[in-house]
């Protein structure tokens, strides 16, 4: 007897139907065909246990399964329940009769219960997109499948309700999520608010410059001057998600594995630090089959690189493609994957090796070239990709100890927003831009119209403060975005100033 049960496969963040055919006749052999890996081939132990377990068992005839599409290599313990439904139904245990309304995917353990699997929601959404009427999925998968409208998600606990749902003997409540109240009550909450911290107005402006036009920001100074404070406490002022954002995010975060049992949507903007430590393929996501790394676990939200010249520098040299380009693209012998990355980098340093150049009370102890050395460690493109250069100078103790409240994240948040919607209107109907870090040089000149008086303080700006060529296009798309947070149709001068000020790095004194 042949029988075709469903599941899935995941490819970047999309799913692709697999069916799986299970084929009984006389004799003894087990077959498991169509590029399946080590992982599903020893899903016949698993299966034989649990059903074993269960009062069932795998019949001593000859059985052959086909995982199609065959050219395509099936990866993961994910496709256990879908065999063992398929093995029972070839054997007449169950009713076949329902089996091509729904997708069934789960890893068996040994008793019969089911564990979590990856990608649910790409599978759900590939499944609403087939046409089936329902999937069952693990328990813990429930929630987060269940964002998918017009499709029953069922949560199973062990293989004997399955058996039982398709023989008609269990009834099961399909799980259901609340998608806009789960908006409203998790997408403004944050760990971290700018109403903690004292002092520090001038990085305060311009970390809500950079939120405001999505621009990269480097915090550059001494140990303990509050650099990795304020930046954990960038994702509260950016704008919320909006329900396209939170169901890309999800899904990349999904295929990793990093959505827990309690999580549906992921709701709240992603703050990614890895250490400096860290791999290039770790970053940038890799693998046989690829999975996303820390740049697209990031994505919609801030990838955070303390300590950045600690990192090695073929680790930073793969983040330039993805800056530019907002998207991963990992290329293997069969295949070709896109991952989303559109992210905001937030860089700390130190100023030089012993931390203290330019410090106001301590010494520096490096010595002469050291300090420029240590700069270099970064590269000059990467520097390119980053708009906002900003000093941090450690807060005195008068400062420190005022216990007047200060603005909270919310109020900075609400003029982001109003300069992000002046972005969202200007770009409107322009296909990958959306914030005014993504002006692409050809639109430059028409963006960000300068005055001659503004023209003639940018020229004096480069001349004196030895700023390069590549800066000139960086302090016009930040000046364009102080503009918008002041609502002001045109760039002034005082726009301007306050963008050149954000260029330490480019000076020519830096270091020297």
């Amino acid at each position: 007897m042949l029988v075709k049960t469903f599941g899935s496969a995941v490819f970047g963040i999309r799913a692709i139907t697999v069916t799986v055919e299970v084929y009984m006749d006389q004799g003894i052999q087990f077959f498991m065909v169509g590029l399946p890996d080590n992982a599903v081939k020893e899903s016949h132990h698993r299966i034989e246990s649990a059903l074993r377990n269960n009062g069932q068992r795998i019949p001593g005839k000859k059985i052959i399964i086909n995982m199609a599409p065959a050219d395509i290599r099936k990866e993961g313990s994910s496709y256990d329940l879908t065999i063992a439904i398929g093995i029972l139904a070839a054997n007449e245990i169950i009713k076949a009769e329902k089996l091509d309304k729904y997708m069934i995917m789960g890893e068996l353990s040994l008793d019969g219960g089911l564990m979590p699997i990856k990608g649910a929601l790409p599978i759900a959404i590939e499944a609403h997109e087939r046409g089936f009427k329902g999937i069952l999925l693990p328990l813990q998968n429930a929630r987060e499948a269940s964002i998918v409208s017009g499709l029953d998600v069922y949560g199973i606990t062990s293989i004997t309700q399955v058996i039982g749902f398709f023989n008609d003997e269990v009834s099961l409540t399909p799980a259901k999520m609340e998608t806009q109240d789960d908006f409203a009550k998790q997408a403004s909450r944050y760990e971290h608010d700018f109403s903690d911290v004292r002092g520090q107005e001038n990085i305060k402006r311009a970390l809500e410059i950079g939120a405001a036009g999505g621009h990269n920001v480097i915090l550059i100074g001494p140990p303990g001057s509050g650099k990795t404070m304020l930046a954990k406490r960038i994702p509260s002022i950016l704008p919320p998600l909006n329900l396209k954002e939170a169901l890309e995010t999800t899904k990349i975060h999904s295929v990793a594995g990093k959505l827990g049992s309690h999580r549906s949507l992921v709701l709240m903007r992603p703050f990614r630090a890895p250490h400096h430590t860290i791999s290039d393929m770790a970053l940038v996501g890799g693998g046989s089959i690829p999975q996303p790394g820390e740049i697209s676990l990031s994505h919609n939200g801030v990838l955070f690189l303390d300590e950045l010249p600690e990192f090695k520098r073929t680790v930073l040299e793969v983040l330039r493609q993805p800056m530019e380009d907002r998207v991963v693209t990992i290329s293997r012998a069969k295949m070709t994957i896109e991952f989303p990355a559109s992210f905001m980098l937030i860089a700390a340093m130190n100023p030089c090796p012993c931390g203290y150049y330019n410090h106001p009370a301590i010494p520096c102890q490096c010595k002469s070239g050291e300090v420029q050395k240590y700069i270099n460690r970064i590269s000059g493109p990467l520097f390119d990709r980053i708009d906002i250069h900003i000093e941090v100078v450690p807060v005195d103790f008068k400062r420190l100890s005022d216990s007047r409240q200060t603005e909270r994240s919310m109020t900075i948040r609400e003029r982001v927003i109003g300069a992000r919607q002046i972005q969202e209107k200007r770009f409107e109907g322009m296909d990958g831009i959306h914030s005014n870090s993504q002006i692409p040089s050809k639109m430059l000149r028409e963006v960000c119209r300068v005055t001659d008086a503004g023209n003639s303080l940018l020229k004096t700006a480069m001349d004196r403060l030895g700023l390069s060529a590549r800066a000139y296009d960086r302090i016009l798309k930040v000046s364009r975005t102080i503009a918008d947070l002041e609502h002001s149709a045109d760039i002034q001068t005082e726009h301007l100033a306050e963008a050149i000020n954000y260029r330490s790095l480019d000076r020519d004194s830096w270091g020297r």
